[in-house]
């Protein structure tokens, strides 16, 4: 027996970042939407706990316990007592380190998995609860849809989407290290005076009207400046992706991916053929959302 979980990747159409917390995290107002990208996380009865991975940068993925598919499959035989001899294989379609929560998509992808096939019984309270230990981004990774994340963005509050929206995401040929990217925001931020971080009510309005270019006017990343200060060239992707007729631009979380809103589904074509041809990006997706969280597609 296997069981196989779908998860969707995510993109921030609103990132608010305030001051370093004294635990060294940020509390953030954080707009999450998934988006039509998913890995596939199939779990089967193993004599050990191990994994597999495929897909495009496959290789950049760890095949250790610091897999947070791995930690998520651990936490949950932690709680119920079970030992956790699982073979965990992921199908990647979401970019790797591309500040989209591939790995954290993984860690609710293989949660919900192992909850299947060990018919843990764990409730979506809890399941929630195990995600917001692993990460941030995770227990957004099981919900799905839209959310405005509070606290370090693991405090979810499901939001009401009128419409589709239609992105492109474009994909450097480069990593950046979230570590990396919140040292920076920091070291920027030296001696200003940092708000607290709040959700656009504009942007929960575009939302909820389902209105792109009510959204385009709203969308924002804090984050922004500190992942264009670590990678500019970022600069010339998300300009080739104005010019080609996006409405708006932004780094997508803590990047390098960047992140294209499109009027339709022809306009988003439009963009992600003039970036593809750019010579500013590796590799050009296109997705829409919102997209339903980690999903039990068989078992």
């Amino acid at each position: 027996m296997s069981v196989t979980v779908r998860v969707p990747a995510k993109v921030n159409v609103q990132l608010a970042v305030g001051a370093a917390r004294p635990d060294g995290f940020h509390d953030l107002a954080n707009v999450f939407l998934a988006v039509g990208l998913y890995d596939e996380v199939t779990v089967t009865p193993a004599d050990e706990l191990r994994i597999t991975c495929e897909g495009p940068d496959a290789g950049q993925v760890p095949l250790d316990r610091t897999n947070l598919a791995a930690r998520a499959a651990l936490a949950l035989a932690g709680r119920r007592g079970i030992e956790p001899a699982v073979h965990i294989h992921i199908a990647k379609d979401i970019p790797v380190a591309g500040g989209m929560a591939g790995g954290s998509a993984d860690g609710a992808g293989a949660l919900l998995a192992c909850n299947t096939l060990w018919q843990a019984g764990a409730s979506r309270a809890e399941l929630l609860a195990i995600c917001a230990e692993l990460g941030s981004d995770v227990p957004f990774s099981l919900v799905g849809g839209a959310a405005l994340g509070t606290g370090r963005g693991e405090q979810l509050r499901t939001l009401e989407v009128g419409g589709t929206f239609h992105w492109v995401f474009a994909m450097a040929d480069r990593g950046l290290s979230t570590p990396a990217v919140f040292r920076e925001f920091d070291r920027l931020g030296e001696g200003l005076d940092i708000p607290e971080p709040v959700a656009s009510e504009e942007l929960l309005r575009a939302l909820a009207k389902g209105d792109p270019d009510a959204l385009a006017a709203a969308v924002s990343n804090d984050l922004q400046p500190a992942a264009l200060s670590l990678f500019p060239e970022l600069a010339d992707t998300l300009a080739a992706g104005i010019t080609a007729g996006a409405l708006a631009a932004l780094v997508s979380g803590s990047g390098p991916t960047t992140a294209f809103l499109a009027r339709d589904p022809e306009s988003a074509a439009k963009v992600a053929e003039t970036l593809r041809s750019s010579g500013t990006c590796r590799t050009v997706r296109m997705a829409s959302g919102p997209a339903p969280g980690a999903t039990v597609l068989n078992g």
